[in-house]
């Protein structure tokens, strides 16, 4: 019994740490990555090539953390709702595999700003083109598809979490709503009623990444509460 205590409370560290991570390695790569917001990306990504690339690097790191998430929770989630841990994984790895793909699309439109600035920065031609076709891409994959696999894995998780009291119920709640909250803004994104990161967007999203700051605190100093998971009850 001791030893399985042992084992949940090193779960519980893992997974606050990286809530850590992937929160802190997506929010880092904002600043990095705003020469793709610039009307003129096409010149300032070949200017800012390695201020891109760190950008780059760290939406991989969230990426993998965010899939390391949901995996590192499954042993301890499925022994209340398999099927639901096991949706939560499947839903943070489509997150993550959306979020490498805008990875490649960020790397590919820097290779497409390198060859524009060669050309001599055409003023209309095939660059203009592919390069709107790639940053629509990276926004779809990233505001929309990451978006809501994110959303789906978190409620599914957070439903077990409700459920069974790991968490307190307080904290359970905050995350379906703020989970909620931030699909609401993917899909208002995807019908094209705001734009991607925009100020409302960011608002209904600010939620889930509080609570999800004062989850990976609570995990890491707290742990699972103890009563459901010595008990093994079924939800």
């Amino acid at each position: 019994m001791e030893k399985n205590m042992d084992s949940n409370r090193k779960t519980a560290r893992v997974a606050g740490a990286l809530f850590i991570i992937a929160t802190a390695a997506s929010l880092l790569s904002t600043p990095f990555l705003a020469p793709i917001n610039a009307s003129n990306y096409l010149t300032v990504f070949s200017v800012n090539q390695n201020q891109v690339l760190v950008g780059a690097l760290l939406v991989f790191i969230a990426a993998a953390s965010s899939a390391s998430i949901a995996i590192s929770l499954y042993p301890v989630l499925k022994k209340h709702n398999q099927s639901l841990a096991l949706g939560a994984v499947g839903f943070r790895l489509i997150e993550a595999v959306m979020y490498i793909v805008g990875v490649i699309g960020i790397i590919s439109l820097l290779t497409l700003s390198q060859e524009f600035v060669k050309a001599g920065a055409p003023a209309s031609s095939y660059f203009q083109t592919l390069g709107a076709v790639l940053l629509a891409g990276y926004n779809w994959v990233g505001n929309v598809g990451a978006l809501l696999a994110f959303c789906l894995g978190a409620l599914m998780y957070y439903y077990v979490f409700y459920q069974t009291k790991l968490i307190p119920r307080w904290l359970s709640v905050w995350g379906l709503v703020g989970a909620t909250l931030c699909m609401v803004a993917g899909l208002l994104v995807m019908f094209r009623l705001i734009g991607p990161m925009s100020t409302f967007q960011v608002v209904l999203a600010l939620p889930i990444a509080v609570q999800e700051m004062v989850l990976a605190v609570w995990l890491i100093v707290k742990g699972f509460n103890s009563s459901p998971i010595t008990s093994g009850v079924k939800q």
